[in-house]
């Protein structure tokens, strides 16, 4: 009798064990949904194959509005700011080639650590961007 118990309390400890490991689906599928949406928001696609002057001219628009560039990385293809005026604001933006005639830009906020996700700081920064790489396809300063 007593190793009955033993057993019955062996199979209760595993079952409770196995159940403890389980991730429920459903938030596993509610964040994908969400990072895309976030990723989408981060992203544009440019008409420029110029790794170089598409960096440069990034880091000329972060300046522009006011951030300090920490980190520059042209292999990487990164460049890292933060700007500080009453709060604390840290953004990198990386590029990377899409087919031969393209970039991918996307750019990360970041408040006090958290992920920035209100689409507006993006789209200043992606409208500000978008002028300097068209006054810079002018050549005009």
């Amino acid at each position: 009798m007593n190793r009955n118990y033993t057993h019955i309390l062996f199979s209760l400890f595993l079952s409770f064990l196995l159940l403890g490991c389980a991730t429920p689906q459903k938030n596993i599928l509610e964040t994908n949904e969400s990072q895309l949406k976030l990723r989408s928001i981060q992203s544009r696609v440019f008409d420029i194959n110029d790794k170089n002057r598409l960096l440069r001219t990034i880091i000329a628009t972060m300046q522009d509005l006011g951030f300090v560039i920490d980190k520059a990385d042209e292999t990487l293809g990164s460049v890292s700011g933060t700007k500080r005026s009453g709060y604390t604001l840290r953004m990198t933006v990386s590029v990377r080639p899409k087919g031969d005639k393209q970039m991918v830009v996307r750019s990360n906020a970041q408040y006090n650590l958290i992920t920035v996700e209100d689409p507006e700081i993006y789209q200043e920064f992606f409208s500000a961007l978008s002028k300097a790489l068209f006054l810079d396809a002018q050549h005009i300063e």
